[in-house]
């Protein structure tokens, strides 16, 4: 993907839609494109969260506690609670097709929000709004 097609999609998630292009820039710059197999486990549950992944391309089944919860596509965001929040991951996710993603490592992105708190401050936003809507009581 161009990097004007990849703020373009960055833009697009809800994670980073309050971001200017200028933050979406910063944060293309870190991620890395990958090829995944279909049928490869992309993230495990319970496994530390050292990175987050945009589907750029091919669908992924989400599983919670050995139960589909989802089925996502492009655009998904996946591990980014893991990401953020320092926690394990919350659910297991397995590529249903050939799938391309663009990951980002939790050590630069932590480098990115540590040096630009406007980033940090509506990323923050963004994920509390998310939190929500999956779990509205915990900010009641």
């Amino acid at each position: 993907m161009t990097t004007n097609t990849t703020i373009a999609a960055l833009a697009s998630i809800e994670l980073f839609a309050g971001l200017s292009k200028k933050e979406l820039a910063a944060i293309d710059r870190l991620m890395t494109p990958i090829d995944i197999k279909a049928g490869k486990e992309v993230i495990k549950e319970g496994t530390a969260g050292r990175e987050a992944f945009i589907i750029v391309e091919g669908t992924a089944s989400v599983w919670r506690d050995g139960k589909l919860i989802a089925s996502v596509g492009k655009g998904s965001v996946l591990g980014e609670v893991a990401l953020l929040a320092n926690r394990a991951r919350t659910a297991t996710v397995q590529a249903e097709t050939a799938m391309t993603v663009e990951v980002l490592n939790r050590r630069e992105f932590e480098q990115l929000l540590d040096q630009n708190p406007a980033i940090t401050r509506k990323l923050l936003v963004a994920t509390a709004k998310r939190v929500h809507q999956l779990e509205p009581s915990m900010l009641s």
